[in-house]
């Protein structure tokens, strides 16, 4: 699991899921799906004081991408600005792929198949244009991968060979698009 940063709220998404998510990008993500010409820089800070309620005043570690969208339309409104935004752009902007179906399906050879097919998975989500790439179920992968029931060493550096993978591959990329990697 990642350890949050102290910059950084998790997103829960209508499916269930959570990711990681700052100010910054969440600024990001409004600017770049506004219909209106807001001056950028007061939404960044209309942006900032809304995290920073969530995460400093009410002290939470998590909260709905809806909640976050209505605290943040109602600041701007108060300050007489509008954005059409309901907040699910946010959750259609995040690919999330499952790194155990991906060891799965290339069990029968294990690595020989697994990387170039994760490279393939990669490749497809990023056709997609996201902001954020998640991979998740990355210690049950690699247990699967290393046939072992118990975490080893080997799964340490098998872990850690993916990743690096990884980041390897999305830097390869050419439409990547300063996508942000998420590995959990």
């Amino acid at each position: 699991m990642i350890a949050l940063n102290s910059d950084c709220l998790l997103f829960q998404l209508n499916n269930g899921e959570s990711i990681p998510c700052s100010a910054e990008m969440i600024c990001i993500e409004v600017i770049s799906s506004s219909e209106s010409m807001v001056d950028a820089e007061m939404l960044r800070h209309a942006a900032a004081s809304v995290f920073y309620y969530f995460k400093t005043e009410l002290a939470r570690e998590s909260v709905t991408v809806g909640e976050f969208a209505a605290a943040l339309e109602k600041v701007l409104r108060t300050l007489g600005l509008t954005i059409r935004s309901t907040g699910t752009e946010l959750a259609r902007e995040i690919s999330i792929s499952d790194l155990r179906v991906i060891a799965g399906e290339s069990a029968e050879s294990l690595e020989l198949f697994f990387y170039p097919r994760l490279r393939d998975e990669l490749r497809s989500q990023l056709r997609q244009s996201p902001r954020v790439l998640r991979f998740r179920g990355l210690r049950g992968c690699v247990k699967q991968l290393a046939g072992a029931r118990r975490w080893s060493s080997r799964c340490e550096k098998m872990q850690m060979q993916i990743v690096e993978y990884l980041r390897s591959c999305l830097t390869a990329e050419p439409e990547q698009n300063e996508c942000a990697l998420v590995v959990e």
